[in-house]
């Protein structure tokens, strides 16, 4: 098994930002990634995205470029392709790399898996030519791929950027079709002054809308009852707007309705969790450095509470001084005088938060679907079957395993673990706090028998609550 000084998981925002901190101190790192190259999804493939894929992303996703370069230190050795599968409290973590499984154990270790997007379970979105609009922007990153006779569904900002940049790209989206309500809007409102304070973001989103616009994309506000239709592919998407039920041929649908930390590897370390309300979601309990309850693991931007992804970036910065402090390669002093910089950006990222939080709330409609929805796309359980679980004595995620294998396919409850939890509590009466979430365990993807088989040593049994030893 090797060793780490630092062990960073995923190169996204975050993850490169503390790399490249740490290694800036003076700390070897090295940085495990499942993808070809850094990035993230944020800034997936962006030192191939140059010429005109690069002006269609846009300045903010060619901003990422200075975190990739950043990373070309001889501290930094950056294992590429590299599919995480367990993480263990003593910091030792098992992954593959070219259909062979390896170990790895850090002194410290700082997750920074950053977020995924949050499922859409409405009528049809199983059908082929759906996906989410983060998924198109990745094709469109990574392969030049552009979506053609598409409409935007949903709630979020990056529905706004998604329109804009299949205008630039030539193939502007037949409709946006957005869920956000009046309500909405006027929850915001409270949070205006604050957002102010990041004046920059809200005049990103107003240029958006204006440059859709000229493009004559139709907007459909306070839309409800969102579907997609067709036999053996999407052709239409349908929903009720302005009092009258609409219908819009289509071939492609893009649905998103915000984004959610992937907290996969915290739940499988059995760290402690908070319900964001605000957010409709669960994120791990961290303290203002990314420290968690285990000495020896961090969490690090949108994995620990979305953020975004400039905020991201500096709380990597900002769990890096923290674990450079605690390696002894700076003083407690060092890292508090750096840091005072860093939390004052952070901050100014982050004013504009409770704004967007109010604005673009989940719709209720896929937070609790109808039942003949699907909820689990793995193993194809409905809505109304969580349901009728609850009427015979369900009361959390990890129960309906047992009553229809719900959440126990290839995504492990990814797409459906935080629309379950919804489910109970409505159902029983309770708090999705208190429903709770699944028990994530490793393997955290799918592996070969052959990967396991490579392995030097059995990988380590260790639990939090053991003895694992307080020495670096």
């Amino acid at each position: 098994m090797r060793d780490a000084a630092l062990l960073v998981v995923g190169a996204g925002p975050a993850g490169m930002a503390a790399a490249a901190a740490a290694a800036s101190m003076g700390v070897a790192v090295t940085l495990l990634d499942e993808q070809p190259a850094a990035g993230g999804q944020i800034y997936r493939a962006v030192e191939a995205a140059a010429g005109p894929r690069g002006e269609i992303l846009g300045e903010d996703y060619l901003y990422g470029l200075r975190l990739v370069r950043a990373l070309e230190s001889p501290l930094i050795a950056h294992e590429k392709g590299a599919t995480v599968w367990r993480v263990d409290a003593d910091g030792t973590v098992a992954y593959s790399q070219g259909g062979k499984g390896r170990l790895i154990r850090g002194r410290r270790v700082i997750l920074a898996t950053g977020a995924l997007e949050r499922p859409v379970p409405a009528p049809g979105w199983t059908l082929p030519g759906v996906m989410t609009a983060g998924a198109a922007q990745i094709l469109l990153k990574q392969s030049a791929v552009v979506p053609r006779r598409a409409v935007l569904a949903g709630k979020g900002p990056l529905l706004y950027l998604v329109a804009q940049q299949l205008v630039k790209a030539g193939h502007p989206p037949l409709a946006l079709v957005e869920a956000r309500q009046t309500t909405d809007h006027l929850r915001a409102l409270a949070h205006l002054a604050g957002a102010l304070k990041g004046w920059r973001t809200l005049a990103k989103g107003a240029s958006m809308l204006s440059e859709i616009g000229k493009a004559g994309v139709e907007r459909y506000r306070g839309a409800t009852k969102i579907a997609v239709e067709g036999d053996k592919a999407a052709c239409a998407i349908t929903f009720d707007c302005g009092g009258r039920s609409r219908r819009i041929a289509c071939d492609t649908v893009l649905l998103h309705q915000g984004v959610v930390p992937n907290t996969q590897i915290t739940r499988s370390l059995r760290l402690e969790h908070v319900w964001d309300s605000a957010q409709r979601c669960f994120r791990p309990k961290v303290d203002e450095w990314g420290a968690t309850g285990l000495q020896r693991i961090y969490v690090a931007g949108d994995g620990a509470g979305i953020g975004g992804a400039r905020a991201a970036e500096q709380a990597g910065r900002l769990t890096a001084l923290h674990a450079a402090a605690e390696l002894a390669a700076i003083s407690l002093e060092d890292r508090d005088r750096q840091a005072a910089g860093i939390r004052k950006a952070l901050r100014a990222e982050l004013a504009v938060r409770p704004f967007l939080d109010a604005a673009f709330p989940p719709a209720p409609e896929i937070l609790r679907p109808a039942d003949e929805t699907i909820v689990c796309r793995c193993e194809e359980v409905t809505a109304g079957d969580i349901r009728g679980y609850a009427k015979i004595g369900c009361t959390g995620p990890n129960q309906t395993k047992a009553y229809g294998r719900c959440g126990m396919g290839p995504c492990q409850g990814r797409y459906c673990g935080l629309t379950v939890t919804e489910l109970l509590a409505e159902a029983n009466g309770t708090s999705a706090a208190e429903v709770g979430y699944y028990r994530i365990r490793a393997p955290l993807k799918p592996i070969a028998l052959g990967e396991l088989a490579d392995l030097d040593e059995v990988v380590p049994d260790v639990r939090p609550g053991q003895e694992i030893g307080r020495n670096l």
